[in-house]
Formats: C-alpha cells, sequence, structure tokens
C-alpha cells in the first residue's frame, strides 16, 4: 500500500480503487447524528464512508451524501447484509433495501456481514449476481476466518475481493491476513480502537509520544503501514478531522513490530466461529 494522503487508495483485486481510511458508523444514531458524522466526514476530505443494513443508519447516511457538495461518483459506499437476510433471493431484496435507502443506485462494496453456517454459500452467490450485473463493483466478506474463506472457495465464480474483520494491536491474526494478502483479498479493519483501550496500552502511549502524535493517530497509521485498510467511528468533527492526521509520520520497522507484539488473541466483538445471532 503507497500510503500519501487521505484521498489515497488500495487496489482491489479486480482495479478498482479502495479509499484506506474511511468513516465507520457502527453505533452512530439514525437521524441528525449519523448525517452529521458523514458530512463532517466528507468536508474534511473522506472517500470512503462504511455502514451496514443491521447498523439502522443507512437512511441517514444516503441523505448526507446525497445533500454534500461531493460527486456520488467519488465517494466509495459500503454496506453490508444482515445474518436474517442471508440466502438467494432475500439477499438480492436485502441490497434493493439498502440502495433505497442509501438513495444510490449502485454500491462501490456490499459485504456478507458474519459467516452464517449453511447459508453464507447461497448468499455469496447472490453477490456474484449483484456484481454480474453491475449493480455493485466489488463484492466481499466480513468476519470470515481462513476456513470459512477456504470453504467458500469451493463454490466461489469470484473470490472475495474484501475481508472485514476485528483487527487491532490485541488481536493481529497475521496468518489470517497473510492468507488473505496471498489471495488478493484486502483485509480491513473494524474496531481499531479496540472501543477505547488502546488508551490504556502503556507501550501505545510511550510511542504516541515518542512520534508526537495521539494513541489513535498511532494505531491508525500501525494499520495503513500493515497494509489494511481501517474505518474508524467518530461523531465528533475534531476526532473524525484528527484520526484523518496521520500521513506526517512514519512508524519504524522496529517500533511496528513491537505494537504486532501485542498481540493476545483478545476479541473486544463476537468470535466468527461462535455467534448466535
Amino acid at each position: 500500500m503507497n500510503i500519501t494522503d487521505l484521498t489515497g487508495t488500495v487496489q482491489l483485486a479486480n482495479g478498482l480503487q479502495m479509499p484506506y481510511l474511511g468513516l465507520g458508523v457502527f453505533l452512530t444514531k439514525e437521524g441528525q447524528e449519523v448525517v452529521d458524522s458523514v458530512t463532517y466526514a466528507l468536508d474534511a476530505g473522506y472517500r470512503h464512508i462504511d455502514t451496514a443494513a443491521i447498523y439502522q443508519n443507512e437512511e441517514g447516511v444516503g441523505l448526507a451524501i446525497d445533500n454534500h457538495k461531493t460527486d456520488r461518483k467519488d465517494i466509495f459506499i459500503t454496506t453490508k447484509v444482515w445474518n436474517a437476510d442471508q440466502g438467494y433471493d432475500s439477499t438480492l431484496k436485502a441490497f434493493d433495501t439498502s440502495l433505497r435507502k442509501l438513495k444510490t443506485d449502485y454500491l462501490d462494496l456490499y459485504l456478507i456481514h458474519w459467516p452464517v453456517k449453511g447459508k453464507y454459500k447461497e448468499t455469496w452467490r447472490a453477490l456474484e449476481q449483484l456484481y454480474a450485473d453491475g449493480r455493485v463493483k466489488a463484492i466481499g466478506v466480513s468476519n470470515f476466518l481462513q476456513h470459512h474463506l477456504e470453504d467458500l472457495f469451493h463454490s466461489a465464480k469470484v473470490l472475495p475481493m474484501v475481508n472485514q474483520v476485528e483487527f487491532h494491536p490485541y488481536l493481529v491474526q497475521q496468518p489470517l491476513l497473510d492468507f488473505c494478502r496471498q489471495h488478493r483479498i484486502q483485509y480491513e479493519a473494524w474496531s481499531p480502537l479496540m472501543q477505547g483501550k488502546v488508551f490504556d496500552v502503556p507501550l501505545l502511549k510511550t510511542l504516541a509520544e515518542k512520534y508526537g502524535v495521539t494513541v489513535t493517530q498511532l494505531v491508525l497509521r500501525w494499520d495503513l503501514q500493515k497494509d489494511v485498510v481501517t474505518i474508524p467511528k467518530s461523531v465528533q468533527q475534531q476526532r473524525i478531522i484528527a484520526n484523518a492526521e496521520v500521513f506526517n509520520f512514519n512508524i519504524s520497522a522496529e517500533d511496528m513490530a513491537d505494537i504486532d507484539a501485542l498481540d493476545r488473541r483478545e476479541r473486544i466483538g463476537p468470535d466468527p466461529d461462535n455467534f448466535n445471532f
């Protein structure tokens, strides 16, 4: 990944350019809060917005994008099909619902939110159809481990272009990252700040001071230097702006390795092998 500035992108396996830093809106309230959050991000130069059907804020995201001066074609929109909607026909219907809420006639990226056993292959077949029809520019998965991906490979006509997973200094999953890189599946981080727990890690505080940045900026820069697309969430304008100020320093190889070594295989969110929703 060639890290330049907030307009920088990474090329997916099909050639599509995906901005490597974006705004996530998980737990951002529908209505004015999400409209403001997305507007702040677009005003600051972000061009990548990540939502999901289950977040129940697609309408606000769509409204903010529709009302902004930035052309739709210059904004990369991701959403995800929820578990209850998985299956071939139900996924196609869910996609149409998301498009309507987002006020757009296409998506840049559509993801399977979780690997629901017995359903994700049919769901993937629906995503392949949407991709073939040109209604989405790229398709991928979220929360898939290596064995889920390998299982999907057996029937897939198109391989996932993105895998969005929990990724932070306490959950690096380097073998999964390497596997995705080997198969040209772009790794993307959710919960990069460990829901605030990064601020309690002594090494991260020390390194942030060394580089003259915040802990948040250090961690987001670490993500990018690991070739991981990242979508930090905030509803505060100043934090959204500050989260993008990660392009004026470079973490040394030694310090990158020290951050990697914090890995505890510790999850903040559910286990993709053991979830019941």
